[in-house]
């Protein structure tokens, strides 16, 4: 429900994206009293025009149907299998949900689809949801977190127990102790639906190339393209025109996915990694975002972060002091492991596969071939996409 600026919470939370809005569903139903603050006007019906596709993992869309936020229409189109291939040369991985013993793997939604869905289950809790409102300061102190905010252009201030930040990391550069690292890739996600004239089937590929690694997401009867090259060379993807495009995206994937029949509107942006070494100062702690955004190449970011929210708000829910430091300092330890390596494996892939000489691609080919061809190893592999490492399946 939409309020005013409360004296006093449990958990604040600073950004209303995915990750903020369903670690304050999941605090709410733990019990806690949560305010939730959005710079936007309103959280429905706010990013229709948005065009980013989200993949989620099966384990991410456990969390948000536990949350109420994955209703039976939502228009999600299910991933049954993963094909993970490089051009040039030898070697495949091929993940499927019978791997895993599963009903799908995961999911691709819309952005602005699941913005409303999460939406609607706010409007349904007991979270205060703050719109229009922006965060000027924060501090922490003793007993509570201090959150300076400015709604609909009056200026306020509230408290907290505990501060999460799940925005875009802005507010933690603010804070006297945190230190983010970031890395520009020199590099732009260029996106596009891709229309074929073979039926997906609910397979998505991952292919790298020396035109760079590029996804092709299962979207609808579509695909979503997300395609990494340098700035100057994604500038020259975009002023193509539909047909040249479609040539020199043929030319990378080969037959696979069929003739490409048509080519939606593209858009380019630009890539960075950016890592918190830190996610807990005094009584403010960080999330999603805020806390690590990280290359698309393995489509993992937003699944992390979810990661975080659910074991975050499992952290908050027993009573007492919801930010006393021993709850905080146990949910940086369980983070430490899932955080360092998705990121570093995601890291590590723009690396490995930006090299094209025979010895790489040979390596490359014998690293695959064992992943496909040994069975525990592979479920292992898929184990860690789908549920995260060292996180229960």
């Amino acid at each position: 429900m939409a309020c005013r600026i409360p004296e006093h919470v449990d958990l604040a939370i600073a950004g209303a994206g995915p990750v903020g809005a369903t670690l304050a569903l999941l605090a709410a139903q733990a019990g806690r009293k949560v305010a939730l603050i959005e710079a936007r006007p309103a959280l429905a019906g706010t990013t229709g025009k948005d065009p980013r596709v989200l993949a989620l993992s099966w384990g991410s869309q456990q969390i948000l149907q536990r949350v109420g936020a994955w209703p039976a229409d939502l228009p999600a189109t299910p991933i049954d299998s993963v094909h993970v291939s490089q051009h040039s040369g030898l070697g495949r991985v091929l993940i499927q949900r019978q791997d895993l013993d599963l009903p799908h793997l995961g999911f691709t939604v819309g952005y602005a689809a699941l913005n409303d869905a999460l939406a609607a289950a706010l409007a349904a809790s007991s979270v205060c949801v703050l719109t229009d409102t922006t965060v000027t300061a924060v501090t922490s102190l003793g007993a509570y977190a201090r959150v300076r905010c400015c709604q609909a252009g009056q200026a306020g201030e509230l408290t907290a127990r505990v501060l999460a930040l799940a925005e875009g990391g802005a507010l933690a550069d603010t804070l006297p102790d945190m230190t983010r690292r970031e890395y520009d890739y020199q590099q732009r996600a260029l996106i596009a639906r891709i229309d074929t004239d073979t039926p997906h089937q609910g397979r998505a590929f991952e292919r790298f190339a020396a035109e760079g690694p590029l996804a092709l997401l299962p979207n609808g009867d579509s695909y979503t393209l997300v395609w990494t090259r340098p700035h100057a060379e994604a500038e020259a993807l975009l002023a193509l025109d539909d047909a040249a495009f479609a040539a020199r995206l043929a030319a990378v994937c080969g037959e696979r996915i069929g003739q490409i029949t048509a080519v939606g509107e593209r858009a380019a942006v630009p890539l960075r990694l950016k890592y918190a070494t830190k996610l807990v100062s005094g009584r403010v702690v960080l999330v999603g975002n805020a806390a690590q955004t990280m290359h698309p190449v393995a489509a993992q970011g937003l699944n992390l972060g979810l990661r975080d929210a659910a074991e975050l708000a499992q952290h908050l829910a027993p009573s007492g002091d919801a930010g006393e430091a021993s709850r905080l300092a146990a949910y940086a330890r369980a983070r430490q492991h899932d955080r360092a390596a998705v990121t570093g494996f995601t890291h590590s892939l723009v690396s490995l596969f930006d090299r094209h000489d025979p010895l790489s691609r040979c390596g490359r080919a014998a690293v695959m071939a064992t992943i496909d061809t040994l069975a525990p190893l592979r479920r292992h592999f898929a184990s860690h996409l789908v549920f995260g490492v060292g996180v229960p399946a």
